[in-house]
């Protein structure tokens, strides 16, 4: 009762703030929406707010800034229906997140909301659909990608560094602008002993790279993976087999590279040939080489930073698209380690 009263409240005052989505489009609204209701529903529960639709235009009643964030949530959600059919609890829950970590909650806009920016950032297309960056660092990064020639994704798990860097592969691929795609990790076990891997090489090597076929298998399908790694148009390199060899019109992912010397990694990005990208992803937070050798990410990126069609991206706890815990998990170590 409790809770109707203070609806009923807050619906006899003018709505603290409106917004237009055009164009009108029933189909996208109800995407938009969600399963009966449920996207609105968390929108008012994570912003304290209430939301009423009268036809296109939105009312949202409750304290001012927060209302101006619900507006700015649903414009943004309702722009991705363009090319998305489905608007998921997780979509909802990552523009909430995106706006309360990088949207000063005093910034003034129009009380009528303005077309948003989100067209003017890349839509990644794969095989089995597509792909779109969320969050102002992953927009950066894929534009980066597909502008410059060597590329650092830095930051910790689950900001997407690694799969967006595929799914540009895969569009590269798919487009003919590529001839190859090569990925290289360094086997640098985590703190495990692995022991003796039977098998061949790719074998061997299989487990270290396992997110990367895991994004692969997601876009192109398995047996397409299969067939272009038997064509040797997907192929794995271990760090350690790249030394003499010169990699031309291909897309170069080299994973985990936080785990590199020094050498190691002046020796692979001397391997780029002509009409070649390379994507070097890393978290200097999980560095596994043994105590007293340095990484080579940490002083690539010291002895790299003023080079031109160098592109550096760097990644933070707000910008994680797993799991919400995830989020607070990392941000909690982020705090104890500076804390230390």
């Amino acid at each position: 009762m409790e809770a109707q009263a203070v609806l009923l409240e807050h619906l006899s005052h003018q709505p603290a703030a409106t917004a237009i989505l055009e164009p009108s489009n029933s189909i996208r609204l109800a995407a938009l929406c969600g399963q009966l209701d449920e996207n609105i529903r968390l929108i008012e529960k994570r912003l304290n707010v209430h939301i009423r639709f009268r036809e296109t235009m939105i009312l949202v009643f409750g304290n001012a800034e927060p209302s101006l964030v619900a507006t700015k949530v649903l414009r943004q959600l309702y722009e991705q229906t363009e090319y998305s059919s489905e608007i998921s609890l997780n979509d909802v829950h990552l523009q909430l997140h995106q706006y309360a970590s990088e949207q000063p909650m005093n910034d003034p806009i129009n009380p009528i909301m303005k077309k948003s920016n989100v067209d003017s950032f890349p839509v990644v297309r794969t095989k089995k659909g597509n792909v779109k960056p969320r969050g102002l660092n992953q927009q950066k990064y894929v534009r980066s990608l597909q502008t410059h020639d060597v590329n650092f994704g830095i930051g910790p798990a689950g900001t997407g560094k690694t799969f967006l860097a595929v799914a540009c592969a895969v569009e590269a691929m798919l487009r003919k602008d590529i001839e190859k795609l090569v990925l290289v990790r360094p086997a640098v076990e985590a703190g495990e002993r692995l022991g003796f891997l039977p098998g061949d090489l790719a074998q061997k090597v299989d487990p270290y790279l396992r997110p990367l076929y895991d994004a692969l298998h997601e876009m192109m399908g398995f047996d397409t993976v299969t067939k272009l790694q038997e064509r040797n148009i997907i192929e794995i390199a271990p760090l350690a087999y790249m030394r003499g060899r010169t990699l031309n019109h291909a897309f170069i992912i080299l994973d985990e590279s936080q785990n590199t010397t020094r050498e190691q990694m002046k020796m692979f990005l001397t391997r780029i040939g002509f009409g070649s990208t390379v994507a070097i992803t890393g978290d200097m937070t999980q560095i596994d080489l043994p105590r007293g050798v340095p990484s080579g990410l940490v002083h690539a990126c010291g002895v790299l930073k003023d080079v031109k069609d160098v592109s550096f991206t760097y990644f933070f706890g707000r910008d994680v698209v797993r799991h919400p815990i995830v989020q607070s998990i990392v941000s909690a170590y982020e705090k104890h380690e500076k804390a230390e």
